[in-house]
Parts: C-alpha cells; sequence; structure tokens
C-alpha cells in the first residue's frame, strides 16, 4: 500500500505534468508537496530542452514545415521536459485559444503560438491575451487581417469575449462590434513586413515565410467607442484591460482552469475561490494555480482519478513511463499519429471552441485505440522504463505470489489508486499461471513476460485512462 504522500504526489504530476516515474515520485515526496508545487510553478529554474538534438537527428522537426512533424516536435517536448508544468499549461490554452493548421495550412505559424503559451502561460492573464492578440497563427486564423477600418471584422473580437474571456450573456452585440473595431490595424506580415504593401501585393502575401504581427495605425479606427460600459477612443489594449477587470472573466478562466486541472464535473464554490483568487491578485495565472495545487479540494481523495485523461495525456504519459522517444526518432510521428486516432489532433483542433472534453474522449472506437497505443508502449521489455519497472519488481524478492505481483507492478508504475474489483481482476489473470520465479534463467525469461503482460493489463483498466 502506497504512502498517502506518494498518492498525493502522484495525483499533483498527473494534473500539472504527465504523470511521473516512481523514482520521480521518490524524489518530489523527499522534497516535500509544497516545495514541489513551487518547483513546477518556477519552470524558468529548470533547465530547458535540448532541441540542438532534434536540429541534428530529426530534420523534418526542425523545419516545421509539415503538421505530422510539428505534432511529434510538441510531443518529443512533452516526453523529455523538465518543465512539465510548462507543458502543461501550453496545452491548456492551445485547447482554450484553439487555433488549428486546417485553415492556415502554416504548421509553424502554430508551433510558435505554443512557444507564446511557454513564455507567458503562467504570467497575467491581460499580458496572455494581449500577446494572443498579436499572434499571426490567431490574426490569421480568426480573420484579424481582414479587419480593416473601413470594413470591421468582428470574428477576433467576438471570439475573444465568447470563448476566450468572458463568455455568452456577459456582452452585447455593440460590445462585439466595438471590440472588433478596437483591433483593427492589428494585422500580419511576412518577414520582410517593413514593406507591408510588398507583401500584400505578392502571390504568398501570407505564405510559407515566417509572419510577424504589424500594427497599421493608418489602418485603426481611433473613433471613440463604447465597450462593456466604458467609453473612449480605444485600442485594443484597452480593450483587454477593461475585459480583464471583469467579474465574468475572473470566473471565465476559473471555470476552464478547474475542469482542465481538478475534475470533468464542476464545483461552484471552489470555481469561486479561484475566481476570487484570479480578481485579488489581477489576473496572475501563477497565483490561480499556486492556490489551486495547495487547495483541499485538489488534495482530497475525492479529486483523484476525477478527470478522463486526454490523448495527448495518455500517449505522453505513457511514453514518458516506458522511458520511449528520450532520443529523436523518426516513430514519433507515429506515436503523434495516435493522439490523433484517439481524437485529439493537436496543433489542428476541430473547431475554435476547440475539443469536447471529459466522458467525450471515451467511445468503442478511441477506447480501442487507447488501450492498443498504451499496452504497446509497456509490453516492450526493451523499453528502459519498463525494464526499471522489472527491477522494482524483481527487486521485492525472488518468488512473488500473483497478489505480490500486481501490488509490485502497481507500486513500480506510481498507479496507486485502483479499485479493489480492479485488483482482483488483475490477479486473477496472474494465477493463472501461479508463482513467478525470477531465479533460474528460464524461469526469470517467462516470469519477466507475464509482468510485461501484467502492465499492459494494468494500462488498459479504467483508472489509467483517469488522471
Amino acid at each position: 500500500m502506497a504512502s498517502k504522500e506518494l498518492a498525493l504526489m502522484a495525483h499533483l504530476l498527473r494534473r500539472a505534468g504527465f504523470g511521473a516515474t516512481r523514482d520521480e515520485l521518490d524524489t518530489y515526496v523527499s522534497q516535500g508537496y509544497e516545495a514541489t508545487v513551487e518547483q513546477l510553478l518556477h519552470p524558468d529554474a529548470s533547465p530547458v530542452m535540448d532541441e540542438d538534438l532534434l536540429r541534428r537527428y530529426h530534420i523534418d522537426q526542425n523545419s516545421l514545415m509539415l503538421i505530422e512533424s510539428s505534432q511529434a516536435y510538441w510531443l518529443y517536448r512533452i516526453i523529455n521536459t523538465h518543465r512539465p508544468l510548462e507543458e502543461k499549461m501550453a496545452l491548456f490554452w492551445h485547447g482554450l485559444f484553439a487555433t488549428a493548421y486546417g485553415k492556415l495550412n502554416h504548421a509553424k505559424a502554430v508551433v510558435n503560438q505554443t512557444h507564446t503559451f511557454r513564455r507567458n502561460g503562467l504570467g497575467k492573464f491581460a499580458d496572455i491575451l494581449l500577446e494572443l492578440s498579436r499572434d499571426p497563427a490567431m490574426i490569421f486564423w480568426l480573420d484579424n487581417k481582414d479587419n480593416h477600418k473601413d470594413s470591421p471584422n468582428e470574428n477576433y473580437g467576438r471570439e475573444l469575449l465568447e470563448l476566450f474571456s468572458m463568455g455568452i450573456g456577459n456582452y452585447t452585440e455593440d460590445d462585439v462590434k466595438a471590440c472588433a473595431r478596437a483591433f483593427t490595424g492589428w494585422t500580419i506580415a511576412n518577414a520582410d513586413y517593413m514593406s507591408v504593401r510588398a507583401s500584400r501585393d505578392s502571390i504568398w502575401p501570407h505564405g510559407r515565410l515566417d509572419w510577424q504581427f504589424v500594427y497599421l495605425p493608418g489602418d485603426h479606427d481611433d473613433s471613440e467607442k463604447t465597450f462593456l460600459g466604458h467609453t473612449g477612443p480605444f485600442n485594443g489594449e484597452d480593450v483587454i484591460d477593461i475585459i480583464c477587470q471583469q467579474p465574468a472573466t475572473a470566473w471565465f478562466v476559473a471555470s476552464r482552469l478547474y475542469g482542465f486541472f481538478v475534475s470533468d464535473t464542476p464545483d461552484e464554490a471552489s470555481i469561486q475561490f479561484l475566481a476570487d483568487t484570479f480578481t485579488e491578485t489581477n489576473g496572475d495565472i501563477r497565483e490561480v494555480m499556486r492556490a489551486l495545487f495547495l487547495s483541499d479540494f485538489f488534495k482530497g481523495e475525492s479529486a483523484r482519478l476525477a478527470r478522463v485523461k486526454s490523448p495527448t495525456e495518455l500517449v505522453a504519459g505513457t511514453a514518458r513511463l516506458a522511458g520511449s522517444y528520450q532520443f529523436p526518432e523518426w516513430g514519433i510521428v507515429n506515436l503523434a499519429m495516435d493522439v490523433s486516432f484517439m481524437g485529439q489532433e493537436i496543433l489542428n483542433p476541430p473547431t475554435v471552441e476547440g475539443w469536447h472534453t471529459g466522458r467525450e474522449w471515451i467511445d468503442t472506437g478511441n477506447l480501442v485505440e487507447r488501450v492498443n497505443s498504451a499496452a504497446l508502449e509497456m509490453g516492450d521489455l526493451a523499453r528502459p522504463g519498463v525494464q526499471t519497472v522489472l527491477q522494482r519488481v524483481r527487486a521485492r524478492g525472488g518468488t512473488l505470489t500473483p497478489e505480490e505481483c500486481v501490488d509490485a507492478c502497481l507500486d513500480a508504475i506510481g498507479q496507486f489508486d485502483v479499485t479493489e474489483a480492479t485488483r482482483a481482476s488483475l490477479i486473477g489473470h496472474a494465477s493463472l499461471g501461479g508463482n513467478l520465479e525470477f531465479g533460474e534463467r528460464g524461469s526469470a525469461d517467462c516470469s519477466e513476460e507475464r509482468v510485461a503482460e501484467l502492465l499492459q493489463l494494468i494500462v488498459a483498466t479504467r483508472e489509467y485512462q483517469l488522471a
């Protein structure tokens, strides 16, 4: 039976990252829960990923011209990062500010947007919205490049209010129009943006070259606007400041963070607590996340396994556990495809609304994909992480009963929360072969295969599909 400290730490790392190996959990427990939270909240104190390896050994992930290699690039980062919360926040903001390759046809632009989320994802919400409004991928995705002084385009202004900050019912159509006018002149050009007109006249005004944010004061509507009860000659920065002062914004952000990091089932009191923290700290996301991770509603046992893992969480977490793809390999493209087959095509969400999460991640087809992908990783005894798990199991003794082997395997992969029914099913399967013997070589080989088979069954359990 795992200690309460270990089980809590495993819970934290599933939510604030993509899971942790058993050795990592021991290290985190030794430094304490609050110290681990602080480490997660300050990713700049941890080393960055060595991207030189990618540039040298995986040319497609260096150029990032193709969607498949760009998806593999992000998955490689998630698997190998020393900054798990940084990547988890990037995934959160990517799902909230959903921007898709399908319309842009420019994979690197969407990848660059994820870099923006890494840099700003734990900062002030106002700064995040400002960077988002200047992001070339978002400007193209929601047509702000077509938002002109004499011909406003309301697409970005509407989604900024509806899907990115406040939610339906907290603004009027006049507010949408004023918001759109405030963002006129916020546009993009190719790398040679000093010559915007020449870029517009080219055959690829928004083509394969790097996009840059450009502000055109001559194309900005600087007339007076009334927005959410405020009147003035507002620009984009002004409306963002007004948005972030709204109680509806605090609740909106708090509810999204709660649903992503705590539970698929909303709890109004907990969301209000996070909304109050948002308001008190002027929208400081790091402070909100600190309050979330240290709260009783997050640490309580009722929050354990209260979320369905997204495909990215499931695939990346299993690869980290198995020790897979610690070096750039072409096969990681196939792993990224597994995520897509499960219904989450990262960098290419289905709509501006993002993905429908929670139980909607699971259907009969997706569940087969989830089980097969996880079982393929954990059933491979050549994987270094699987070998580490095996060594922990063998360290329990030369002869293990089925019950002892099941408990050893669950402990070795940090799957501390399982029902008695699940444990009994696993023991029932393990009992088919009797005791496991690790002494004599022939018996040991057979027992190792049985451990690998048991690991495959564990990652197929209901509990493993949950975070």
